[in-house]
């Protein structure tokens, strides 16, 4: 991003700032006063406290110019550039809008129920073999997260990948017309934000909102072995794109190595083209096959799709192996849960051989409302104390699942813990666990899993 503050006026039809600021340079935006830095725009967001508050601080850090909701007329700063707008927020909207058509880079647009992080990655790795790419920054893909993305993308960005997400209808529909995607990916649908939705159809006709900005000459891609998406795709008239599991897609694996550090496969496309990544989890295979598509409409080789694959790095805590104080490997994937994701994650950690036990940590999966106890009692089908020797719940929702357990395992394999007595649970755990054991770690970020991994 780079401004004149005029220039942010002006795109937003604000009042006039004092003539000696017009020049001032922007070169980056915020709102959290915490992270300013000089020479950024800082937006006054509405939250727990009025964003207003945190002006004084966001100007003593260096703040080169800041955002005013009109209806703010106390204590707004003097002697600074003050960019009056009706609402902070949609100003950031606004201004975002004007700087994407100021760069004009290609967009690739990202969602589904499942692997839209890995997958954002994963293009924005590939695609960096041979354009400057920008992507959505950790999973600041909601409203603040995109237009902040966009403002933060450095003016030669040539390919910028955003990953959107949603909690509820409409939510998506607004971001793609914002963004205006040249590609549009739909990584799969599963029952994740079902507490909103009702059904899995639901959820796919709001992921499927992606392709309402997409442009006219643009390419859909997504997951083929989904029927509420194959469904769904008729009625768009962009060229699409399918992957997936088996022949009725364009791009499938015809062959597959799986290991406990990576993954290896081929694809029907190139036959004499390994493909390897640095995941456990063939369920990530499909996450590489959305980005591989992507790479083709960019004309990427297969031979450089290859070699980005083999150097990516995922984002911390999904699927990622680490060493435990005891020599234990802990497999920690506590970035998020559903029950698609835990059937996944479940069906590769058993195949990983051990010396000794298989030890599992399961935290509440959030947000499936009255679908929660069926759902959570559901994943019984998929432990089995020949293959998990303990199996350890935490959170309210989880006593469901232990419920349904409770006939497999006895007492000394089987441990519940409601939502609060997480330290109960991380004293047991490190009582338990000892080298050469697997452990894995897998629930919705809201319990906080990520603190059990740090004791262990």
């Amino acid at each position: 991003m780079h401004f004149k503050v005029s220039e942010i006026v002006n795109a937003l039809h604000a009042p006039a700032v004092d003539e000696k600021f017009a020049d001032r340079e922007v070169t980056g935006v915020t709102f959290d006063s915490r992270q300013i830095k000089p020479g950024m725009l800082f937006v006054p967001l509405a939250g727990e406290r009025d964003g207003h508050e945190f002006v004084p601080a966001a100007i003593a850090g260096g703040a080169a110019a800041t955002f005013w909701a009109a209806d703010h007329t106390e204590n707004i700063p003097q002697d600074f550039p003050v960019i009056q707008v009706p609402d902070p927020l949609t100003a950031m909207w606004d201004l975002s809008a004007h700087y994407l058509h100021k760069i004009n880079p290609k967009v690739v647009a990202v969602t589904g129920s499942n692997g839209k992080t890995t997958t954002k990655d994963m293009v924005a790795t590939i695609l960096a073999t041979q354009y400057n790419v920008a992507k959505t920054y950790a999973n600041y893909n909601n409203e603040i997260g995109l237009p902040y993305t966009i403002l933060n993308a450095p003016t030669n960005t040539e390919v910028l990948v955003l990953e959107m997400g949603m909690d509820r209808p409409g939510q998506i529909a607004h971001m793609t017309k914002l963004a205006q995607p040249d590609v549009a990916v739909i990584t799969m649908i599963g029952e994740a934000h079902i507490e909103f939705f009702g059904t899995r159809a639901k959820i796919a006709d709001a992921k499927m909102e992606i392709v309402q900005g997409l442009s006219a000459d643009g390419t859909f891609i997504y997951n083929g072995d989904e029927p509420l998406l194959r469904e769904r795709a008729e009625k768009v008239p962009q060229k699409k794109r399918t992957f997936g599991d088996g022949p009725s897609n364009d791009l499938y694996p015809i062959s597959v190595q799986p290991a406990p550090q990576q993954t290896q496969f081929v694809t029907n496309k190139w036959s004499d083209v390994t493909f390897t990544i640095p995941m456990m989890g063939e369920y990530n295979i499909f996450n590489a096959l959305a980005a591989i598509q992507v790479a083709r409409q960019f004309h990427v080789l297969p031979e450089k799709i290859a070699q980005a694959l083999r150097k990516f790095v995922p984002t911390a805590n999904r699927a990622q192996w680490l060493k435990g104080d005891d020599g234990e490997q802990i497999l920690s994937d506590v970035y998020n849960s559903n029950p698609t994701a835990v059937k996944d994650v479940l069906h590769d950690f058993v195949q990983v051989p051990t010396t000794g036990q298989r030890i599992i940590v399961l935290g509440d999966m959030l947000e499936l409302g009255d679908h929660a106890a069926a759902l959570h009692a559901g994943l019984a089908q998929s432990i089995d104390p020949r293959q998990i020797q303990q199996v350890f719940l935490y959170g309210n929702e989880m006593q469901a699942l232990a419920a349904a357990l409770a006939d497999k395992y006895g007492a000394a394999g089987l441990h519940y813990y409601p939502t609060g007595d997480q330290s109960q649970l991380i004293k047991d755990l490190q009582a338990t666990i000892h080298n050469p054991d697997l452990v894995l770690l897998k629930g919705s970020h809201g319990m906080h899993l990520e603190n059990v991994l740090a004791k262990l």
